[in-house]
């Protein structure tokens, strides 16, 4: 089954979606949105009634129909005088299982250009957790080599979901993964794993690495602070915002599944009716938002990113 994910999105790079917390700013570098599949497909207790139970879901995060908007992306930030990058996405030209993630060619570097972080300027990558379509742009062919695609950037994990995966006996797609986006790395010396106690670790100023543990063993979120303002990038423990709805719905690929609840219900619980920015690395646009008490649950209250001025210029 072929998809139109495999195509380059037509979005000018230069309009780069972003937010301000406190003195950071935090720019979405798009991928490509998912196809209408990777719903039913991922979340599989979000059925089309029970998502249309949730009238906030729309139009933005799902259809009149009870179909889910989900997208690849990263997010870039300069905190501490580092050029960040929180998740690499799909990749280019990867061979993958999944139709949607296969052989795919976006101008997801452009975009990263474009917004300030050329890849020999990036100097730190956070990986939340070694999924395909987390670790993708970890490297590039050259050659008919994968080399890694930011040569000048520490690139960080943590130790338990490095060991985990170590241990764990992975199907032929999986070992492709590793084969093309993590060995590179790793043989190049370039990846980093941090231990991270339960409260977290700075990474740098204003920077934190929040276990979050259930979608896989050593699953971070990350935590950006400044200037009193707060957000935090899920990464994969909230794929998308009808778990809000329903912390009970979990992904068809939670390592842990019951962990994975306890996970969102903590973290939904601490951020409720607070300031702090939620970023979510499949949510659709608007893609940030704060998070509300609603009844027995949560919604979101969509904080939309906004362009820069230069998005604006006459062609």
């Amino acid at each position: 089954m072929s998809h139109s994910a495999s195509t380059t999105q037509p979005t000018d790079p230069a309009a780069t979606p972003s937010w301000t917390v406190g003195e950071v700013t935090v720019h979405r570098i798009d991928e490509v949105p998912l196809p209408p599949e990777t719903g039913p497909w991922l979340l599989p207790g979000a059925t089309p009634d029970t998502v249309a139970r949730h009238s906030w879901l729309q139009p933005h995060f799902a259809d009149g129909t009870g179909v889910l908007h989900l997208a690849s992306q990263s997010f870039a930030l300069v905190v501490g005088g580092l050029r960040v990058l929180v998740d690499t996405g799909i990749g280019n030209g990867k061979t993958r299982a999944n139709p949607a993630w296969h052989d795919l060619r976006t101008d997801y570097l452009q975009r990263l250009t474009a917004a300030g972080f050329a890849p020999h300027l990036v100097d730190v990558v956070v990986l939340t957790h070694l999924h395909a379509d987390h670790v993708g742009w970890n490297t590039r062919e050259r050659d008919g080599e994968w080399v890694p695609t930011f040569p000048n950037a520490r690139y960080v994990t943590s130790r338990a979901e490095r060991e985990f995966w170590a241990g764990y006996a992975m199907d032929e797609p999986r070992r492709q993964m590793f084969r093309d986006s993590v060995h590179p790395v790793e043989d190049a010396g370039l990846l980093d794993l941090v231990d991270v106690p339960s409260h977290g670790t700075e990474l740098a100023a204003g920077l934190r690495l929040v276990p979050t543990p259930g979608h896989t063993p050593g699953h971070l979120a990350v935590e950006i602070s400044s200037g009193g303002a707060t957000a935090l990038i899920t990464g994969d423990c909230l794929h998308h915002p009808v778990q809000l709805a329903d912390p009970t719905l979990g992904s068809c690929v939670d390592i842990d599944p019951e962990q994975a609840r306890a996970t969102r219900r903590a973290l939904l619980s601490e951020l409720a009716d607070g300031d702090t920015l939620l970023l979510g690395t499949h949510f659709p646009p608007p893609t940030g938002g704060r998070v509300l008490t609603d009844g027995d649950a949560y919604r979101l209250r969509p904080v939309p990113a906004v362009a820069p001025p230069s998005a604006h210029r006459a062609p």
